[in-house]
């Protein structure tokens, strides 16, 4: 079987590896996340204007085709340059619940706008109590004549600081972990009862705490049937995971090279450590686990592309081999360069913290597995 990239693709990942390459180096990034909204509007205008905010989408939506495929080539850029702008949480997760889950009019107005770079968006899910069990929600919306009335605390919202609508799972009926009764509501962002506290995470993206008091969200703000949510939502999580597993495998391409590149400069008793073949052992290691990774990532999003958009078993098996693989890369690297490789100037620590997020964010590698095991 050809796993070739066709010449569309190949342009594609050109275009996002030569911006990684010229205008998106380490001190540049730290600027960023450094700055008040944490990423740049000029790149995200810039992404907007080189077609990347089309790639999740497909055509009879404006988009370029939402391929898996063409997913997976950018995120692999993004995380070979620990890309800090929010294309995971506004394009892939929010962008999919509206274009999988809203109506034709909601999408011809929000889908344009998301794509020309002039909307925000977030999805705000999580619960202090949920975990990663996406039908846990206790955020309430009680209909009152056209509006509902919302309640509730969504924690650690991807790009919720920045965003200027929030997309919000919302439970109207149904007991608190029940998987009917899931409805999704678009909220204004800075509609009176809407309180966001933002935060720099661990590894130099932002999110956000957002609380709702007695916020009216009219009924034509609703995305899809009430009640009927969770379905969309998870499909929508399952692609944020395979884009997510791509930045990992991206990012792990990344620090195996640089630990490679280390061992040969690095002398420990007057020879190059590298040329020890117990370390060399270690990177063989390293390098097995990110070609298992990328491997299963492609089966992933090729499950993804030949099944409709809809591959639970399979993304969930690319995230648990995945978050493993993380994991050993991450450590591996940290020690095999000392304790250089935890400072903050160093750029490998910056990579270990968000392969160490990746590792638990959207689910963890043990969730995936009994999530595989279950199917």
């Amino acid at each position: 079987m050809d796993f070739s990239y066709s010449e569309e693709q190949q342009m594609l990942q050109n275009s996002v590896s030569k911006f990684i390459q010229q205008d998106y180096d380490f001190d540049r990034r730290c600027k960023l996340v450094a700055s008040d909204i944490g990423f740049s509007q000029e790149n995200w205008q810039l992404f907007a204007e080189l077609g990347w905010l089309m790639v999740p989408f497909k055509a009879e939506d404006g988009g370029l085709g939402g391929s898996a495929i063409d997913l997976m080539v950018v995120m692999e850029e993004f995380g070979r340059g620990l890309v800090v702008e929010p294309f995971l949480a506004s394009v892939v997760l929010s962008g999919s619940l509206i274009a999988n889950g809203a109506s034709e009019s909601q999408k011809r107005e929000l889908l344009g706008l998301l794509m020309d770079g002039q909307l925000q968006l977030a999805f705000a899910f999580a619960e202090p109590q949920s975990r990663y069990n996406l039908a846990d929600v206790a955020t309430t919306a009680v209909r009152e004549g056209d509006n509902y009335i919302l309640n509730g605390h969504k924690a650690v919202v991807l790009n919720g600081e920045g965003a200027d609508k929030l997309l919000v799972a919302v439970r109207t009926g149904g007991s608190q972990i029940d998987g009917n009764g899931i409805t999704l509501l678009l909220v204004e962002a800075n509609v009176e009862g809407v309180h966001r506290q933002g935060y720099t995470t661990v590894d130099g993206h932002r999110a956000a705490e957002v609380k709702f008091r007695n916020v009216k969200v009219p009924v034509a703000n609703r995305v899809g049937e009430e009640g009927t949510a969770l379905p969309v939502i998870e499909r929508a999580m399952d692609w944020a995971t395979l884009a997510l597993c791509a930045e990992a495998v991206g990012a792990m391409d990344k620090i195996y090279k640089k630990t490679i590149e280390y061992t040969k400069t690095r002398e420990q008793f007057g020879v190059a450590i590298g040329k020890f073949q117990a370390l060399q052992h270690r990177m063989v290691d390293m390098f097995t686990e990110y070609e298992q990774a990328r491997s299963i990532l492609l089966m992933a999003a090729l499950q993804l592309d030949s099944n409709k958009g809809m591959a639970p078993k399979a993304v969930s098996a690319a995230k648990s081999r995945t978050g493993k693989a993380a994991r050993l890369i991450g450590q591996e690297a940290i020690q095999l360069h000392g304790g250089i490789g935890v400072t903050e100037e160093l750029d490998v620590s910056h990579y270990f913290k968000r392969l160490t997020t990746i590792q638990y964010l959207f689910g963890s590698s043990d969730f995936h597995t009994l999530r595989f095991a279950g199917h």
